[in-house]
C-alpha cells in the first residue's frame, strides 16, 4: 500500500467521511482512500433500529470513551459513546432526523464564515434528503439519505402531545421547517424497516468503484507533512504501521474527539501542549481541541398506570415475538421505529427567540440511555439545552494514537446554563402534571420530586449525560480569530492539503442531532475540495 498514491485520502468512514468518499469518487478520474479505525458494518444490530441499545455497549463497534471528572457534574466522568466502524456514529445513533434553525447557519456565517448561512446550506441538506413524504421547497424525496415517518400513532407520545398543546406548544408534523417549535413524531433516518446509516445511503452504491479503496480495522496515527504540506496518513493495521500518501489533499472526518486528536499528534495544535509530549511542531494552532460543546440531557423517568409502553413488550417472551414478526412481515413495529417517537422544541427562557430546549420523548424506560429497562410500564422524557454556553476541551494525554486523548466536557460551567437545566427540568414536570399525560402516570421514578431550584440542578448534576453530539474542537473562523482552526473552506490553517470536514469544524453547536448537519457539511466540503463553488 505504501506505493499507492491517492488524490484524497479521507481519515474516518463516519457520518462525514462516507459522504466524502463518495461523492468525491463519483469521478473515475480521482482516486479516493477512505480509512476507518473500526470494522465493516455487518453486525445485524446496527442495521435493526432498536439495536441502539446493543451497539451503546459494543467495544467492537464503539469507542466507549469516558470523560475526565467534571466539576460541573460532581466530579462525575460522563461516557461517550462513539462509532466505530462503517458509518461511524451514524451507525449507532438514535436515528432522529433533524436539522436545526436557519438561525443557527445564519450565526455561522456572522462569526466570519461565509457559504454557510441557512441559503447556502440549504441546498446541500436538500441534496442529502430522500424524505418519504415532505418535499419542495425545504425537502427533497430523492437523496441518498432516507428519512421516514413513523407510520402508527402511539397513546403514550398522543397523550403527550395533547399535554403540550394544553400548554400552548402547537402541534407540527415537521420539526424541520423554519420555526421549529413544535411538538409531534420525529422523522428518522431508516429506510423500509431499517437503519439509513451513511455507510447504507453514500458507501453502498460506491464501494464497488474502481477509484475507492476502504480500508476498516486501520488506525489513523498521524498526517505526514513535508515542508508544512499533507503528504499522506501513517496508519496501524493489526499492529503493522505503513504510509499513505495524497498527492492533493488529505482530510481529517474523524469526528470532534480524534480530529483534533490526529492533529496534535501530528505536530498541529497548541505548541506547549505538543512540547510537552515531545511532538515536533508542525504549526503552533492554539485552537486545535478547544471549544469543545456538547448537549447535556436530563432523563426524567415515569411509571405508566397502563401497559403501553416498550417495557411491557419487551419484558414478555409473547411481546418480543409480536414485535419480531412485526419486523419480519411488515418491516414495521417497535424493532422497525428505535426508542425515541416523540419531540417537542420550545423556549423556556424569556430571552430566546426561538426554541431553546428540545424532547426526545422514549417509549421505555432504563436507568440510562441503552441500558436494561425496568420490569414495570414506563417512559422517559429527556430534555437538552439547545445552545449552550459552556466551553470544554479534547487534548492528547500521551504521544501514543492508540490511547484516547483527555476529554473535558466541562457541562454546566456557566450561569445560564445552570439556570435554563433547571427551567428545562421545571417545564418537564409540568407537563408530567398536565392532562392528558397526568391520568397515565403512577409516579415519578426520576428526579423524585425535588422542591427547590438547588434539588433540581443537584439532580441534573448527579444525572446528567451527554446526549451525543460533541462539536466545534476544530472551528472555522476568519483570521481575526485566533482560536479558528479552519478557513471558511474547511482548510487546516497555516498548513497546506489538509482540511477537517465533520462536526469539529462546526463554531457552534446546531439546535437539535447533529448527524444530518454533518452529512450537510460533507456534502457542501466535496463541492469545496473539487472547486464546485
Amino acid at each position: 500500500m505504501e506505493n499507492n498514491i491517492f488524490n484524497y485520502i479521507v481519515v474516518g468512514g463516519g457520518s462525514s467521511g462516507c459522504v466524502l468518499a463518495s461523492r468525491l469518487s463519483e469521478d473515475p478520474n480521482i482516486k479516493v482512500c477512505l480509512i476507518e479505525a473500526g470494522p465493516k458494518d455487518l453486525s445485524p444490530w446496527i442495521h435493526l433500529p432498536i439495536g441502539y441499545a446493543k451497539t451503546m455497549w459494543d467495544s467492537k463497534l464503539n469507542w466507549k470513551f469516558q470523560t475526565e471528572p467534571d466539576p460541573g457534574m460532581n466530579n462525575r466522568q460522563i461516557y461517550w459513546p462513539r462509532g466505530k466502524t462503517l458509518g461511524g456514529s451514524s451507525s449507532i445513533n438514535g436515528l432522529i432526523f433533524i436539522r436545526g434553525q436557519k438561525e443557527d447557519y445564519n450565526t455561522w456565517r456572522d462569526l466570519g464564515n461565509p457559504g454557510w448561512g441557512w441559503d447556502d446550506v440549504l441546498l446541500y441538506f436538500k441534496k442529502a434528503e430522500g424524505n418519504d413524504r415532505l418535499g419542495e421547497p425545504l425537502h427533497s424525496q430523492t437523496g441518498p439519505l432516507k428519512a421516514s415517518s413513523i407510520p402508527k400513532q402511539h397513546p403514550l407520545v398522543e397523550a403527550f402531545k395533547k399535554t403540550a398543546n394544553a400548554l400552548g406548544v402547537p402541534s407540527t408534523e415537521d420539526f424541520n421547517n423554519l420555526t421549529q417549535e413544535g411538538v409531534g413524531y420525529y422523522q428518522l433516518t431508516t429506510n423500509k424497516g431499517f437503519r439509513c446509516s451513511t455507510a447504507v445511503a453514500y458507501l453502498k452504491p460506491a464501494k464497488h468503484r474502481k477509484n475507492l479503496t476502504i480500508l476498516t480495522e486501520s488506525q489513523a496515527c498521524r498526517v505526514i507533512f513535508e515542508n508544512k504540506k499533507a503528504l499522506g496518513v501513517e496508519i496501524s493495521c493489526h499492529g503493522v504501521k505503513s504510509i499513505i500518501r495524497a498527492n492533493q489533499e488529505v482530510v481529517l472526518s474523524a469526528g470532534a474527539i480524534q480530529s483534533p486528536q490526529i492533529l496534535q499528534l501530528s505536530g498541529v495544535g497548541p505548541a506547549k501542549l505538543l512540547q510537552e509530549f515531545g511532538i515536533p511542531l508542525i504549526h503552533d494552532l492554539p485552537g486545535v481541541g478547544e471549544n469543545l460543546q456538547d448537549h447535556l440531557q436530563h432523563r426524567l423517568i415515569y411509571e405508566l398506570n397502563q401497559p403501553i409502553s416498550t417495557n411491557d413488550q419487551l419484558s414478555s417472551w409473547c411481546g418480543q415475538l409480536k414485535m419480531g414478526l412485526d419486523w419480519l412481515l411488515f418491516r414495521g413495529g417497535p424493532l422497525s421505529i428505535g426508542i425515541n417517537q416523540g419531540g417537542l422544541f420550545t423556549r423556556v427562557m424569556a430571552d430566546s427567540k426561538t426554541p431553546d430546549i428540545q424532547f426526545h420523548l422514549a417509549t421505555l424506560s432504563a436507568e440510562m440511555a441503552g441500558g436494561k429497562v425496568h420490569p414495570f410500564s414506563g417512559f422517559t422524557m429527556s430534555v437538552c439545552q439547545l445552545r449552550p454556553e459552556s466551553r470544554g476541551h479534547v487534548r492528547i494525554q500521551s504521544n501514543d494514537p492508540l490511547v484516547p486523548p483527555k476529554m473535558f466536557a466541562n457541562y454546566l460551567a456557566t450561569q445560564y446554563d445552570r439556570d435554563i437545566s433547571i427551567a428545562a427540568v421545571k417545564y418537564a414536570r409540568k407537563i408530567s402534571q398536565t392532562e392528558p399525560l397526568r391520568s397515565l402516570i403512577v409516579r415519578e421514578v426520576k428526579p423524585n420530586n425535588p422542591q427547590t431550584d438547588d434539588e433540581i440542578l443537584e439532580f441534573c448534576r448527579n444525572n446528567g449525560a451527554t446526549i451525543f453530539h460533541p462539536t466545534g474542537t476544530c472551528q472555522m473562523g476568519p483570521d481575526s480569530d485566533p482560536m479558528a482552526v479552519l478557513d471558511s473552506s474547511l482548510r487546516v490553517k497555516g498548513v497546506q492539503g489538509l482540511r477537517v470536514v465533520d462536526c469539529s469544524a462546526m463554531p457552534t453547536l446546531p439546535s437539535g442531532n447533529t448527524n444530518w448537519p454533518a452529512v450537510m457539511l460533507a456534502e457542501r466540503a466535496a463541492d469545496l475540495i473539487l472547486g464546485r463553488i
